[in-house]
């Protein structure tokens, strides 16, 4: 299972980037993520993606409403998208606590509740605030976030309010509650991935997101780090998903260029390590060609590596495959 833990799609160019082109939609995010890409040689698909307004649609702007119906409106498109596709969208909610804090907690709590949501993402920069001295901003959604389950997705890479350490008076006061380091601490204005590695060695409830970081480094790091602390994100769009996978997949090249990790590894990165914490069923990469041409033609559906049944290969859609492995 291949899952994408940092997509924008909207229906709206992003206010504050102004990506070029037309809106990326559901549809088209829908065709991105079906590829095929290449893996080891086998054609892949990203199986579901994590989606969340672009930062930019997230701010208050002339004309919008404020409170709770004006977090409601931003994040209506993607509501629709995940009750549309529930089988290929999980909900991530951008928390702005310009829109008042307890505002936020209550739509997070909401949009949980109601349409399962499982992601909050915080971006500091966009939304300008110090984390590390924000926190009664941000208190009242992380305690909703510890009741709830909710994983926490944190902007990283630029200062002046986004620099890894800078979270971590949050994370330590919420040590139940997991943080993912989005684009390990690279972005647009930094290089702060050796401060997010030590981070997530450091701290149980850290890990690292895969996306915008150097390939040799995710070499390094991975070297050291537990199996479970990385998962795979893109922030598509602009950034093409394969691209990114294939910096994983180098992980089973020979060293020094990789470290000669097995299929069934590298199906954690890409994909199991996340479905673990969104409660979805890990399954192992395809055993050859064939099966996964079959897998995305919808014929079959790989195994999950917690069910043994004989009805694994039963001919199930992957939506159906989904609801199965829900009920049991």
């Amino acid at each position: 299972m291949i899952i994408d833990t940092h997509v924008h799609p909207t229906d709206l160019v992003d206010e504050a980037w102004r990506h070029t082109g037309t809106p990326f939609t559901g549809e088209r995010t829908l065709a991105m993520m079906d590829g095929p890409f290449p893996i080891n040689g086998k054609p892949r698909r990203v199986d579901v993606s994590c989606i969340m307004p672009p930062p930019g649609n997230t701010q208050w702007r002339e004309g919008n409403r404020t409170g709770r119906e004006g977090i409601r409106d931003y994040q209506a498109y993607v509501t629709s998208l995940v009750q549309a596709y529930p089988d290929r969208f999980v909900g991530n909610f951008i928390y702005n606590p310009r829109f008042g804090p307890e505002n936020g907690a209550a739509e997070l709590a909401f949009h949980v509740k109601e349409h399962g949501y499982k992601m909050m993402k915080l971006h500091a920069n966009m939304h300008s605030y110090r984390p590390d001295r924000a926190l009664d901003w941000l208190r009242p959604a992380l305690r909703v976030c510890d009741e709830l389950g909710v994983i926490v997705l944190l902007h990283t890479g630029d200062g002046p309010y986004s620099i890894p350490t800078q979270f971590y008076p949050i994370i330590r006061e919420f040590p139940d509650v997991t943080f993912i380091i989005g684009h390990f601490g690279i972005q647009t204005g930094g290089v702060y991935c050796f401060e997010a590695f030590w981070m997530i060695q450091d701290t149980p409830n850290v890990i690292g997101e895969s996306g915008w970081l150097l390939q040799s480094r995710i070499v390094e790091f991975a070297k050291e780090m537990k199996k479970s602390d990385l998962v795979f994100g893109t922030d598509s769009p602009p950034n093409e998903p394969w691209m990114w996978a294939r910096e994983l997949e180098v992980l089973c090249h020979e060293p020094p260029q990789g470290l000669a990790l097995s299929e069934d590894d590298l199906e954690g990165y890409l994909g199991n390590n996340m479905a673990k914490l969104l409660g979805l069923a890990p399954t192992p990469p395809p055993k050859d060609v064939a099966e996964a041409e079959a897998y995305l033609r919808g014929e079959v559906v790989q195994a999950s590596a917690a069910n043994t049944h004989a009805d694994a290969y039963s001919g199930y859609t992957p939506s159906a495959w989904a609801e199965a492995a829900a009920a049991r």
